[in-house]
């Protein structure tokens, strides 16, 4: 797939910069409606909410495509429990525990997540270019999250969501792996679809067990604009940016985009929150920018 023309290498990672650009802003949110939300419940909303949205779209796409669903049913099924349903879950379940800059440095392990899911699936090797771009790019995220001294990384301080962020990263990376092994006859909007009307159904008897336990509440309104939100930009919006970057450019060279999640991270701080802007932020998001320019050039010798 390096092979792949460069202006359809330049439109891929321009969707997956926006693909990684909407999970920024659904992480903020996954941290900010701990309280509102039950993790469950915020997947299950979430993933009607794009099942509802891709309906008209995609259902006259799917005439006379069933045969070719029921005889994918297995594969579809799975891609659905691992994209839709139990990493978004693991990921909220540990947002409710942990900080967001413990998310954000944990999901910075995905790069080597993704090559190690590559190379156990496919048996596809890195590249001595992918494994500096992963360093320089993870560099980068260091000086972010120390805001330019390292030794404020040694007050991090870690808790239980830790382990469930950073179980959810080889869950993503098996799932992005296995789409070269989509149906080729479902189209992205038909594909999307699919696997997230498998996901609500997957997801409805985790949702019944979890309200046992904590009863859904009414969420307010903004409650309701985060919850459209994660439907339809963080899943709809982004998951078919990242589905198409991926079947253009591989799984391993997408992954590196991933480590944008922090910048983007720390730009809609900036913006929404109004956090200043400091020499250490640009620097680390230069930093970052670099290690992906350098692990995601074609033509790297392994």
């Amino acid at each position: 797939m390096n092979n792949a023309p460069p202006a359809s290498r330049g439109t891929a990672f321009l969707l997956l910069a926006l693909a990684t650009l909407f999970w920024a802003g659904n992480w903020v949110l996954g941290r900010a409606l701990r309280e509102t939300f039950e993790p469950n419940a915020l997947n299950l909303s979430r993933w009607t909410i794009a099942a509802l949205a891709l309906a008209p779209f995609a259902l006259p796409r799917l005439r006379g495509k069933w045969p070719v669903i029921r005889r994918s049913a297995g594969m579809l099924a799975l891609l659905s429990l691992l994209g839709v349903a139990a990493f978004q879950s693991l990921v909220y379940y540990g947002l409710k525990t942990t900080t967001a800059v413990n998310a954000v440095l944990l999901n910075s392990s995905f790069p080597a997540f993704m090559l190690l899911c590559s190379f156990a699936i496919e048996r596809e090797h890195a590249t001595r270019r992918q494994v500096i771009g992963m360093l320089i790019s993870l560099a980068g995220i260091l000086v972010i999250l120390s805001r330019g001294e390292l030794s404020n990384l040694g007050r991090l301080e870690f808790h239980s969501g830790d382990a469930l962020i950073l179980l959810a990263m080889p869950v993503w990376g098996v799932y992005s792996v296995l789409l070269k092994r989509r149906p080729a006859e479902l189209d992205g909007l038909s594909f999307l679809f699919a696997i997230s009307v498998i996901g609500v159904l997957l997801l409805v008897p985790a949702f019944a067990v979890e309200a046992v336990f904590a009863p859904p509440r009414w969420p307010g309104l903004e409650g309701l604009a985060a919850a459209l939100y994660v439907g339809l930009a963080a899943s709809v919006g982004a998951f078919i940016c990242w589905n198409r970057g991926v079947a253009i450019v591989g799984a391993n060279a997408a992954g590196f985009t991933i480590h944008l999640l922090p910048a983007f991270g720390t730009l809609l701080a900036i913006v929404f929150l109004g956090e200043s802007f400091r020499l250490f932020h640009a620097v680390g998001i230069a930093t970052i920018l670099i290690g992906v320019i350098v692990a995601t050039r074609p033509g790297a010798r392994r």
